[in-house]
């Protein structure tokens, strides 16, 4: 199977852990803050985001929804409030993660319409061609295969269903890019300390972006993965990028 440098990149390089584990505790260590810090690093613009990649599937007027590394539910919850399917599953490897996204969801009582499980994106335990529309948000870089984790994806939804990934990139304007990469490598990580938090979270943050194959690259691996009409939109000088496929329908 084919693996990119992203792939490699880890939480804690002296750990004998896989990525995947790694990740996991991450998560679980940082749940209960989580939510508060993405809103608080990002100036909340990471709302804004969500709700742009949400719209790429408006059209589809999806029934079943799968949001993959689902985290805290948000995307979930957002995805309800504005398309409303009959149907939300989430999956995620941290357990901890989960448990603060379904109390959100208890408390907008939604336990029936979202679903939050653990799940693996390299091994999702839903039949063939599942969902109309799949999301990811903020997880393809924590993925340890990344192409697997795609073709999953492509497995499971519908024919003519739709895949959005939103995942950070690099701005390519030069000053917008070496303030990023300061704000980045010093800033967030300095913050986080702030708050007694993981900083080691938000410095992997760093090294994944700086590994992560962007724009034309990820447009390449999501159609050797089997998507089509794969597009890019860039967000807010480059700094997040929302990334389209579909899967095409039988030819006959």
């Amino acid at each position: 199977m084919t693996q990119y440098a992203h792939d490699h990149i880890v939480p804690d390089k002296l750990s004998n852990q896989s990525k995947k584990q790694q990740v996991a505790q991450m998560f679980n260590n940082i749940a209960f803050k989580y939510d508060f810090l993405n809103r608080f690093l990002s100036a909340g613009i990471d709302i804004y985001w969500r709700k742009k990649a949400i719209a790429q599937i408006q059209h589809l007027q999806p029934k079943k929804v799968l949001d993959v590394a689902t985290g805290t539910a948000d995307v979930a919850l957002m995805t309800h409030q504005m398309l409303h399917p009959e149907h939300i599953v989430g999956i995620d490897i941290s357990e901890g993660m989960l448990d603060f996204g379904r109390k959100k969801i208890a408390q907008k009582g939604l336990t029936q319409q979202i679903q939050l499980f653990t799940g693996d994106s390299e091994n999702i335990h839903f039949p063939n061609q599942s969902f109309d529309a799949v999301t990811v948000a903020f997880g393809v870089r924590n993925f340890q295969n990344l192409l697997l984790g795609l073709q999953e994806m492509h497995r499971v939804l519908q024919q003519g269903g739709k895949l959005v990934v939103l995942e950070f990139s690099k701005p390519s304007q030069p000053f917008s890019r070496w303030f990023y990469g300061i704000y980045m490598r010093f800033i967030a990580p300095g913050l986080v300390q702030l708050f007694k938090s993981d900083k080691k979270a938000y410095e992997y943050l760093n090294d994944s972006v700086n590994a992560f194959p962007e724009g034309s690259a990820f447009i390449a691996i999501m159609q050797q993965a089997g998507f089509t009409q794969v597009y890019q939109k860039k967000m807010t000088l480059g700094i997040c990028s929302i990334y389209c496929g579909t899967k095409a329908a039988a030819t006959t």
